[in-house]
């Protein structure tokens, strides 16, 4: 199958479990190398196959791209202009994308690795050292968390942790001050995207819960280090007894707050939305403010979700100025808007095209 797709809108029309979201899974994969949906390579495939290949042909700038994914069994092969990549991180830059789905409200009720996932991805999209230094960090996390339960188990010697100790706090000092001053961008740009969606009636906050107990605001890449020195050093029989690393970016979230009440215990199902919504437009802005242009933007039948005030806003922004792919169950008002725009149907996997630019 191959698709000539609109710069601007692109419409993906069809009932459920048609195929609709594959094509943003697609363009999700051969951004960032996995899937948004799932860590495991073989539900990507059809259960009637064993392979797939994805190839785009992309215009970035003055320059030209082609990206290829091959995917067979539990392997994953990607090549940049038919070189070979190494490593899946070197992928990451290429093809910026955010997604929305209805599954991103988790983003403001949900579990704080949602909230670290999110910032994880949005950092290493623009900046390859920092999704490598969170790599590094997560495997001297694991090593460290075994030598824990060593020690519990097996009353081993305690002399290794104060190796482990220093690579953790390190790496991830370095994660943490990234974060910070990522967060700090962010935030500004969504309280400003939230006080449009409300009429300036409700102003949000983002803020760094670090389990650190730092402030939010610092920025000290050295006292970051002695705190998490200190936090380790103070709760070792803690974290042994548990058998866990218990401070570190790894713990740390985000907390959403909306006229200084947190969202996520006492807000609102719409106030969740809105904020979930202003965080999505936020980081478009912040990815542009960053490489100079906007990433594509993925929306995976979030319509449905989306009050028409919210709809009308969202369509507002990203109008005519950023690459869009919209999935949708229901045609609705899509057809109608007065943008260069490809409408196609999707039925058992096959996409056509069923109308002109509008």
């Amino acid at each position: 199958m191959k698709l000539e797709l609109n710069k601007n809108l692109n419409i993906f029309i069809g009932n459920n479990a048609q195929g609709k979201t594959n094509i943003l899974e697609a363009i999700y994969l051969l951004s960032t190398g996995n899937s948004h949906r799932t860590n495991i390579v073989s539900e990507m495939t059809n259960w009637q196959k064993d392979k797939f290949y994805i190839q785009s042909k992309l215009h970035k700038k003055d320059q030209k791209f082609k990206i290829e994914v091959l995917v067979e069994g539990r392997k994953k092969d990607i090549k940049i202009n038919s070189n070979n990549l190494k490593r899946i991180s070197d992928l990451l830059g290429y093809l910026n994308v955010v997604i929305f789905s209805p599954e991103d409200l988790e983003l403001v009720k949900g579990s704080p690795s949602k909230r670290r996932k999110f910032i994880n991805l949005e950092i290493s999209q623009i900046n390859s050292y920092y999704h490598h230094n969170l790599q590094e960090y997560n495997q001297v996390l694991k090593q460290r968390n075994n030598l824990l339960k060593e020690i519990r188990e097996r009353n081993s010697s305690k002399d290794m942790l104060a190796v482990w100790n220093q690579q953790l706090i390190e790496l991830g000092s370095k994660v943490i001050i990234k974060r910070l001053k990522t967060l700090e961008k962010l935030s500004i740009l969504a309280r400003l995207m939230h006080r449009k969606i409300t009429n300036g009636l409700e102003t949000l906050e983002l803020i760094y819960d670090s389990s650190l107990n730092l402030d939010d605001k610092d920025y000290d890449l050295e006292k970051i280090k002695d705190q998490f020195d200190y936090k380790l050093n103070n709760n070792q029989q803690k974290e042994i007894n548990r058998g866990v690393t218990c401070y570190g970016p790894h713990r740390d979230d985000i907390i959403l707050k909306v006229n200084d009440i947190e969202i996520r215990k006492f807000g609102s199902q719409g106030q969740q939305r809105t904020a979930a919504l202003a965080l999505k437009l936020a980081e478009l802005e912040f990815m542009k403010s960053e490489i100079g242009e906007y990433p594509i933007l993925l929306l995976d039948d979030v319509f449905s979700e989306l009050d028409n005030r919210r709809q009308k806003h969202l369509l507002k922004v990203i109008m005519n100025k950023i690459q869009t792919f919209i999935t949708s169950t229901k045609i609705d008002k899509l057809d109608k808007l007065k943008a260069n725009k490809n409408i196609y149907k999707v039925t058992e996997g096959k996409v056509v095209r069923v109308s002109d630019n509008g």
